[in-house]
């Protein structure tokens, strides 16, 4: 996709953080890596389209402004734009989830479109113009949510913790993504995988972060997200941890990533 933003003659990216597993760092991933780009100069979106709402949460919007959310943007094809609600940080904005997404794949079942429903919502041309970068965050699974979040996309990013058992369905989850591109999703690359709660005190991280980087080459990204209690402590505070402390090494390293993705992507524009 790679569309053209009208807002600038930047290129507008939609990004999906995908991983099927749970407690890997997708909603942590997708708030702060938003909140980075934000701090070099891109205006961001973040698509909450896990039904447990948490980056919604970890942004600070309250219930009551989640009355309308990213189920009316797949079940009942709501425009894109006026779902958007603004954040405390400048130029960051989420399209908010709450439960009543969970019940999204049945409600579509009969719809034979259903996988492409999101790919439609996010081509809207006010939403075009007004963002360089949409990230979506997926739930902990690979359901019609994933696959529509796939669809839209022009790449995933895939949190892979620093675990035994790390690996584990990630094949699953590059076949998948292998099938958005025979049938939905052509142009869908897969921009990297970031390693996550690296702990440096733990031998078990730096041999699984050797043994990712010797499976994967390349399509690892270079930083590491350690483990760090004020990435944890941010989402209760309703900010992003780079806000809630800038100098922290989870927020470091946020900013490292940021940087080391808008360096991939001038590359490949090159």
């Amino acid at each position: 996709m790679g569309l053209s933003n009208a807002r600038d003659g930047a290129t507008r990216r939609i990004l999906a953080i995908v991983n099927q597993k749970g407690g890997v760092g997708k909603t942590t991933t997708a708030i702060n890596l938003a909140a980075a780009l934000v701090e070099s100069g891109k205006r961001v979106l973040i698509v909450d389209l896990d039904p447990q709402g948490n980056a919604s949460t970890g942004l600070g919007i309250p219930h009551s402004r989640r009355v309308r959310n990213s189920y009316d943007l797949l079940v009942k094809e709501a425009t894109a734009s006026s779902l958007v609600q603004p954040t405390t940080v400048e130029n960051l904005s989420v399209i908010p989830a709450k439960g009543d997404l969970s019940s999204a794949d049945v409600e579509l079942v009969s719809d034979a479109g259903r996988a492409r429903r999101l790919q439609k919502s996010l081509r809207e041309p006010e939403l075009l113009a007004a963002w360089d970068y949409i990230v979506i965050d997926c739930p902990p699974s690979l359901s019609l949510l994933t696959v529509n979040a796939m669809a839209a996309a022009d790449a995933v990013l895939v949190p892979l913790q620093c675990e035994f058992f790390a690996m584990e369905g990630l094949s699953q989850l590059l076949t998948t993504v292998k099938e958005i591109r025979r049938g939905l999703n052509p142009a869908l690359t897969v921009e990297g995988v970031i390693l996550t709660m690296y702990d440096r005190r733990n031998n078990l991280s730096e041999l699984v972060a050797n043994d990712v980087r010797a499976n994967l080459g390349d399509v690892v990204y270079r930083t590491v997200i350690p483990r760090n209690v004020r990435l944890s402590e941010a989402p209760s505070y309703a900010v992003p941890a780079t806000v809630y402390d800038p100098t922290s090494t989870g927020s470091l390293a946020y900013r490292a990533l940021a940087r080391e993705l808008l360096e991939r992507g001038t590359r490949s524009a090159a």
